[in-house]
This record gives structure tokens, C-alpha cells and sequence, in this order.
């Protein structure tokens, strides 16, 4: 009787781990690049802005730096047509602000809470709004002013502002409220607090982040707008029609200046936001 002899195949040896080369820093390193790359590419209008602002140009065509002085932040409202303009913004865009947020404020509740008859309907007239062209909602209002005989003047842009930027703060605060933990209003009423108690101390600072976050955007759209206002702003001039009419001589420097103030003031409130946020998580 015969044997035969086998020889067991020796253990596969384990692969050894993979030591990261160089394609593989250079991989970690585009993401990073790219961010740092779209920060600069948004940024760099704004750069130009604040830098054209200390140009010692002697002027209205501010396009060839000559100098720096701050010159321009001490005549600042040196151009009384453009002072007007830039305090008719500022007073629209308020006043247009506080309308919308308290309105869409109270949609935005009732969109992320309740459930009602028209739902639907509602939320398809809201994003309606938002993903309208701006030129359809200037002459869609032009046409209404004109039909109803209505002025057109300052009234007419107020409320031109707060139809478009009341749909921007509605979505905003009812994001905020689907996030919302119900058991909280829940634990103040079973603690003696009444409905409105518990919405002026639990639900409204829950809210407020979101609220803030609406009207900053409110504010923004309003400060800027330049297509709907040029359609029901009659003779009245706000501090984007200004600068369209101001191109066709040269724009002064002292838009550059505005514009930087406007800019600074946002960031501002911005980051004020971001810091209150964070304390009340903390």
C-alpha cells in the first residue's frame, strides 16, 4: 500500500498596506484648492469695489487706479442726487423688510405646522414667486398699477419689494419650524403657560434665528434690486437706478464707497447672527 505524500500550499502571504504617494497628497489637496479658488472668484467684484473706493481719481470714471486717499469717505455725500437715491433705498428696503417678515413670518408658521384647505396651493404660490423672472413680476405689477390707476412712486415700490421678498422669508421660517422639537411648547403648557406665553417665550426665540436669516435676505433683495423697481418706481430714484444712469457719464467714486459701507454693514449683521445662534445652542 502506497502513500502519497501532499504538500500543503504555503500560507498567501497578507498584501502589504498601501503607503499613500504622492498622487494621493496631491488628491487631498483639489478640494481645498477648488473652495479657496470659488471663494476668490465670488470675492474679487467685491475686492474691486473696496479697493476703487480709496482712489485718488480726478473724475467720475473710476477705472484706472491713480492713488490712494480717503477722500471719498469724507465727501461721501458730497453728490446730493446720489444721498437722496441711497436714502430712498435704505428706507424702502427697512420699511419693505419689516412688512415681509412679519407676513411671511406668520406663512411660514402656518406652512410648516398646520394643515389646512388650499395647502397646496399655497406652497405652489410661494415658490412660484421665488422661481419667477423678475421681469415677468415688474411688468405683471406694472400692468396692476396702471389698471387700477394707482401712482407710481414710492408706495408702489414698498409693495413691489415685500411680493417678491415675502416668499423668501416664508421658506426660511418654515424651514426653521419643520426642525422645530414640538415636545418643548408641549413641556411649557403642561407647566401652566397659555398659548400665547408659550409662542412669546419658547416658539418666537426657537424661531428667531430663521426670522433674522428671512429678513436679512429680505433686506438684501430690496437694497439691490434694480428690474422690478425700474418698472413701478415713477419718478422716484433708488440707489441702483442712480448707478445704471450714473454709467453712461462715469460712476463716481463714491458709489464704490456706499456700496463698501452696504457691504460691511450685512457681513455685519451676518456674523452678529452666527454668534447669537451659537450661544443659544451652547
Amino acid at each position: 500500500m502506497t502513500t502519497i505524500a501532499t504538500r500543503e500550499a504555503p500560507p498567501e502571504a497578507a498584501p502589504a498596506p498601501a503607503v499613500p504617494g504622492r498622487r494621493r497628497r496631491w488628491t487631498r489637496l483639489i478640494l481645498p484648492a477648488y473652495t479657496w479658488l470659488m471663494i476668490f472668484y465670488f470675492s474679487l467684484p467685491i475686492l474691486v469695489m473696496i479697493v476703487f473706493g480709496f482712489n485718488d481719481t480726478t473724475g467720475r470714471l473710476n477705472l484706472r487706479w491713480q492713488g490712494f486717499t480717503f477722500r471719498w469717505y469724507r465727501d461721501l455725500f458730497e453728490i446730493q442726487a446720489l444721498s437722496t437715491a441711497l436714502r430712498n433705498s435704505l428706507l424702502i428696503a427697512v420699511i419693505s423688510t419689516l412688512i415681509a417678515t412679519v407676513l411671511g413670518t406668520m406663512i411660514g408658521l402656518a406652512l410648516g405646522r398646520y394643515r389646512f384647505r388650499g395647502k397646496g396651493l399655497y406652497d405652489l404660490t410661494i415658490f412660484s414667486a421665488i422661481s419667477a423672472p423678475e421681469l415677468v413680476l415688474g411688468a405683471s405689477l406694472l400692468s396692476l398699477f396702471v389698471s387700477i390707476q394707482f401712482a407710481r412712486g414710492f408706495v408702489t415700490i414698498v409693495i413691489a419689494h415685500v411680493a417678491f421678498s415675502l416668499a423668501f422669508v416664508a421658506v426660511t421660517v418654515r424651514a426653521r419650524v419643520l426642525g422645530l422639537d414640538p415636545a418643548l411648547e408641549e413641556a411649557a403648557q403642561d407647566l401652566g403657560a397659555d398659548p400665547w406665553t408659550t409662542f412669546r417665550k419658547v416658539t418666537l426665540p426657537l424661531l428667531m434665528p430663521g426670522i433674522i436669516a428671512g429678513a436679512l435676505l429680505a433686506f438684501a433683495l430690496s437694497i439691490d434690486d434694480y428690474v422690478v423697481t425700474s418698472f413701478v418706481a415713477g419718478q422716484v430714484e433708488t440707489f441702483p437706478l442712480w448707478v445704471y444712469g450714473a454709467t453712461r457719464i462715469g460712476v463716481p467714486p463714491q458709489v464704490n464707497v456706499m456700496g463698501t459701507l452696504i457691504f460691511l454693514f450685512g457681513v455685519g449683521i451676518a456674523v452678529g447672527n452666527a454668534l447669537l445662534a451659537r450661544r443659544q445652542r451652547g
